[in-house]
């Protein structure tokens, strides 16, 4: 049974990435690392983890996700779409004229998107807030944060760290997305974070740190995080930036980037036999 979840999970997971790079090919250009390099997490969050409804995408007991990496929109656009929040065919006007699927997520925009973010270092703020709220109202909902690597050179993140473990919101989730690059390089090289679980730890959140492609091992760390009361939950997956997309996994230059139509015919052909594989 567990195997069968397992197999659905990379299955979703392999169709996310396949319509995120469709819907990058429709514009040319885009943040195809950052977007390539979470698409398991967000495969397990909206196809096994988070509580959610399509048909009411504002119900008040919801989970809640802040994309903090707001740039990786896309990916969360693909997901949305794949789930029913809205049709496949609002992907084909990623971040054009009047389009309500603009490069960094906007709540105001697009159905499904829970806070607007792109302004790196302030989704921490914002998923607290919305955590906290829903304490006031006596909800047992789960408020999901991803943070890219870079990002946490913010000093904002690390003041919602301590605040969070100050006030024991251990109803917030966060996931660190160590894919090691950053806008300009990488982050060994820009600002050496060195181990990002035990610097959590040391603030007094809960750590763990995981396989960031692996579905199964996403679930079992969102199932650990959620037995551990009283402190918020870290999860730092170990990814690659590009993950999966031909022409820009393995290289530097991956965080926004022009690509061809033949590049992205090439990537869409090898994710398509991956998504086929599973059939």
């Amino acid at each position: 049974m567990i195997e069968n979840s397992n197999k659905r999970l990379e299955r979703f997971a392999a169709e996310i990435r396949l319509e995120t790079l469709r819907e990058l090919g429709h514009l040319g250009f885009g943040h195809v690392g950052g977007e390539m390099s979470i698409v398991e997490t967000i495969a397990a969050l909206y196809g096994e983890i988070m509580n959610y409804d399509p048909l009411n995408p504002t119900w008040e007991d919801r989970d809640w996700l802040v994309c903090s990496k707001g740039h990786a929109g896309p990916t969360l656009y693909a997901t949305l779409a794949l789930k029913g929040f809205f049709d496949k065919e609002e992907l084909k006007t990623l971040n054009k004229g009047g389009t309500n699927l603009p490069s960094h997520c906007d709540r105001n925009k697009t159905v499904g998107i829970d806070m607007t973010t792109g302004s790196l270092g302030q989704g921490i703020s914002t998923a607290i807030g919305i955590t906290l709220g829903n304490r006031l109202e006596k909800r047992d909902s789960y408020t999901y944060l991803i943070l890219g690597d870079g990002e946490i050179n913010e000093g904002q993140i690390w003041e919602g760290v301590m605040f969070a473990n100050h006030f024991k919101i251990d109803n917030l989730i966060c996931f660190v997305d160590y894919n090691h690059q950053q806008l300009d390089g990488y982050t060994k090289d820009v600002m050496d974070l060195g181990d990002i679980g035990s610097k959590f730890e040391v603030f007094g959140w809960h750590a763990q740190t995981i396989d960031g492609h692996n579905v199964e091992k996403i679930c079992g760390a969102v199932d650990k995080a959620k037995q551990v009361k009283g402190k918020p939950s870290v999860i730092v997956l170990e990814t690659i930036k590009g993950k999966g997309c031909t022409f820009a996994e393995g290289i530097e230059s991956n965080h926004h980037m022009a690509f061809t139509k033949e590049q992205m015919k090439e990537a869409v052909k090898v994710a398509e036999e991956k998504l086929n594989s599973y059939n």
